[in-house]
C-alpha cells in the first residue's frame, strides 16, 4: 500500500500508488496490466500482518483470508466497471464526488490522509522489527530504527529525491519471489502444524483477523484508474483482473497456511523471516531483514510524497487550510511534509515508550480504508446500473459487515469525518 504522484507520471489512485508513465497511455496489455494490479496489492504489510492475523485467530485465520478473497471479486468488478464506464481522474475521491457530492469527497480525502498519518509510522515500524530481529533487540530498538527510516525518507522527499514507481514495482517483485520461495520451503515442512485447536480464541476472532488483513487487500480500486490505459479496456481489463486475482489468491492462501504452520503460538513480528529460516537458516533470515528495510523505505518514499501532494490538493479544494497548498507547485510540497513529520515522529516516539502497538496502527488504518471503500461503493451503486450494480451491492454488504469488526477503532474514521466536515464548513464561510 503506497501512494505516488510523481511529476513525470500520470496521477493514480492515492490509496495504491499504481502509476503509469504519461507516454504509455493506451499501451497496457493483459500481462503488464495484471502485473500492475498484483503490484498494487503486494507491499510491506506482508512482512507483519499475516502473523498478526494468525496470533489473533489461530488456525481459523485461514477463514478470514478466504472470506477477503471472496470479497475481492465483487470489489474488483465494481471498480473495473467504474473505470470503463466512468473514466475520471483523481481516484476514489473523484468517484465519491461524482456519486455523493463534494462533502463526501472531502471526507474520503481526509480519511485517506489520516490513514497515511497512521500507516506511515506503521510501515516504518515493520522494517524496524526486522532490524531488531537481526540484532537481537526489542520493540524500543525497532521503534528507533523506524524513526530513523522515517526521518531519512522525509528528508529525501524534502529535497526532491524520489523513488521511481518502476523501482518500487521492482522491490514488490522481489518480495513476491522471496515470498514464493518461503512458502514453497515452509509448506512441506510445516503445513500440517498448529491446526488444532482450530479456533482457540473463538469465532469472533476470525472477524477481527479479517479486519486486520484488510490492509493487504487495499489496491483493487487501482483497476478503475488504469482502465483508460488499456488498448481495449472492455476485454483486456477483465482478463488482466482475472490473472491478478488468480496470482494473489495462490500467493495469499499459500502464505496463510505457511504462516499458521510456522508462527501460531508465537509472538513473532517477523513472519517472513520465520518462513525463510525454515529452509535457509540464519543467513536467509538476515537477508530478509535487508529486503524488509529496502522495501519499507522505498514504499514510504512513495507513500509520503503522494500524501503531501494529496494534502496540497485537498487544501486547494478547500477541504484543508489553504496554507498547506502554498508550495503546491513543488514536486513534493514541504508544508504538508512538515505536518506528516510531526505526527509520525510523535507516534513513533509513543511506540518507543510503550504507548500502543503496530497492531493498533494497523487496525486504525484498516478502519479508515474500510470507510473509504464504503463511500466509494455507495457512490458506485448510485452511478452504475445492471448486473455490475448487483456486484456493488454485494460488496457493500460484505464491507459493512467487515466494518463491525473494527469495533472501537471505528472512532478513528468517525472523528476524522467530523473534523473534515467541520473544516470544510469553516473554510467555506
Amino acid at each position: 500500500m503506497s501512494a505516488a504522484l510523481a511529476p513525470t507520471m500520470r496521477p493514480s489512485d492515492p490509496t495504491t500508488g499504481t502509476v503509469v508513465p504519461a507516454d504509455d497511455r493506451h499501451r497496457l496489455g493483459v500481462l503488464r496490466g495484471s502485473a500492475l494490479y498484483v503490484g498494487a496489492l503486494i507491499g510491506p504489510g506482508l512482512l507483519l500482518i499475516p502473523a498478526l492475523a494468525a496470533q489473533t485467530a489461530g488456525a481459523a485465520s485461514i477463514v478470514a483470508w478466504g472470506g477477503l478473497l471472496v470479497l475481492s471479486a465483487p470489489l474488483a468488478i465494481t471498480f473495473a466497471a467504474l473505470g470503463v464506464r466512468h473514466p475520471v481522474a483523481g481516484g476514489v475521491s473523484a468517484y465519491v464526488r461524482e456519486g455523493l457530492g463534494e462533502a463526501a469527497a472531502a471526507v474520503t480525502g481526509v480519511w485517506f490522509l489520516t490513514a497515511v498519518f497512521l500507516g506511515g509510522p506503521a510501515v516504518s515500524l515493520i522494517g524496524g522489527y526486522y532490524v531488531a530481529d537481526l540484532t537481537g533487540s526489542g520493540t524500543v530498538v525497532a521503534a528507533l530504527v523506524g524513526l530513523a527510516m522515517f526521518a531519512t525518507v522525509l528528508t529525501a522527499n524534502a529535497f526532491g529525491l524520489r523513488v521511481s514507481s518502476g523501482f518500487q514495482l521492482a522491490l514488490s517483485s522481489v518480495l513476491i519471489v522471496v515470498m514464493a520461495v518461503a512458502i514453497s520451503v515452509a509448506l512441506p515442512a510445516r503445513a500440517g502444524h498448529n491446526w488444532t485447536p482450530f479456533a482457540p480464541h473463538g469465532w469472533w476472532a476470525v472477524g477481527t483477523a479479517a479486519n486486520i488483513l484488510v490492509w493487504l487487500f487495499i489496491g483493487w480500486e487501482a483497476v478503475a484508474q488504469l482502465a483508460g490505459d488499456f488498448r481495449r479496456p472492455s476485454t483486456e481489463l477483465p482478463r488482466a483482473m482475472g490473472i491478478a486475482f488468480g496470482v494473489v489468491t495462490a500467493l495469499y492462501m499459500g502464505l496463510a497456511v505457511a504462516t499458521i504452520g510456522v508462527t501460531v503460538g508465537t509472538d513473532s513480528r517477523v513472519p517472513l523471516a520465520d518462513l525463510i529460516s525454515v529452509g535457509f537458516g540464519r543467513l536467509g533470515r538476515d537477508a530478509t531483514a535487508v529486503l524488509a528495510v529496502a522495501l519499507t523505505m522505498g514504499t514510504m518514499n512513495v507513500y509520503l510524497a503522494g500524501a503531501a501532494k494529496l494534502s496540497a490538493s485537498l487544501a486547494q479544494y478547500g477541504a484543508l487550510p489553504r496554507w498547506l497548498a502554498a508550495d503546491a507547485h513543488r514536486s513534493v510540497p514541504r508544508r504538508p511534509l512538515a505536518v506528516i513529520a510531526a505526527v509520525g515522529v510523535t507516534l513513533l516516539a509513543g511506540l518507543a515508550m510503550g504507548f500502543g502497538s503496530a497492531g493498533d496502527l494497523v487496525r486504525a488504518t484498516s478502519a479508515l480504508f474500510i470507510g473509504v471503500y464504503l463511500l466509494a461503493i455507495v457512490s458506485a451503486i448510485r452511478i452504475l446500473d445492471g448486473r455490475v450494480r448487483l456486484a456493488a451491492v454485494t460488496a457493500l454488504v460484505a464491507v459493512a459487515a467487515l466494518a463491525v469488526f473494527s469495533a472501537g477503532f471505528l472512532v478513528v474514521p468517525v472523528a476524522a469525518a467530523i473534523v473534515a466536515l467541520a473544516l470544510r464548513r469553516v473554510l467555506r464561510t
